[in-house]
């Protein structure tokens, strides 16, 4: 007797990684990306999220021609850590935030395919960054979900990330919403880091003289018949 196999059980679906393409078409926008991925996934480190930068978003199971891939996407409720790609179906949960880094030459995908395809897929959050203002005058432009169509965010805060954005020079700066403190590049975090150990080794050295000075002292105190107090 012959058997019909369906179409899952006959055919494996391959969705791939990569696609050949650079990462971006400049260095600003590259720039721009790999920042805003390294300050989002500090901020977000140790909490139920993943930050992904120019992976394959798949949305449609069985349909690998189906797929998107955002400059850097923030996923909430999901693990911590990389992907090769991202299959919405496997991982139950859209990206809440997605950031473009966008150019006149992507400006026509940007602002009606991936806007429409987002705002279907029920990401909360789009924002574009044209880090060399070539075709965003203001250079920041971001979009929140209401009523199943984004609406224009007139104060640069994001609400799902408690952040709020400004431009400075070619990159995006995120300023925490509950204490206005600055979100610090990989290299400020660096020097952050090493001023922090310098100035807690100082402290180190500090009580150790100290303490060798009171050691003197107490032996000057004995020396005299003078028992230190305790």
């Amino acid at each position: 007797m012959s058997q019909i196999l369906s179409l899952e059980e006959s055919t494996t679906v391959i969705y791939p990684s990569e696609d050949g393409e650079p990462l971006a078409e400049t260095y600003d926008h590259m720039y721009a990306i790999l920042m805003t991925l390294e300050v989002l996934r500090q901020y977000l480190s140790g909490r139920q999220a993943t930050v992904l930068a120019d992976q394959f978003l798949y949305y449609s199971q069985g349909f690998p021609r189906l797929r998107v891939a955002p400059d850097v996407m923030v996923i909430f409720n999901v693990s911590p850590g990389g992907r090769d790609n991202y299959k919405i179906w496997e991982e139950g949960e859209v990206p809440t935030v997605i950031f473009e880094m966008t150019s006149p030459s992507t400006r026509s995908q940007d602002m009606e395919f991936k806007k429409t395809l987002y705002e279907q897929l029920g990401v909360e959050e789009y924002w574009l960054f044209d880090p060399r203002g070539e075709w965003i005058p203001e250079q920041l432009r971001g979009y929140r979900l209401g009523n199943e169509v984004y609406e224009l965010i007139e104060d640069s805060y994001s609400v799902a990330l408690g952040l709020r954005l400004a431009v400075e020079e070619r990159l995006i700066s995120f300023y925490r919403g509950d204490t206005g403190e600055r979100l610090l590049l990989p290299e400020e975090l660096r020097v952050a880091w090493q001023q922090e150990r310098e100035r807690a080794e100082q402290e180190r050295e500090r009580a150790e003289q100290e303490r060798e000075r009171a050691e003197i002292l107490a032996a000057q105190l004995r020396a005299l018949g003078v028992e230190p107090e305790a």
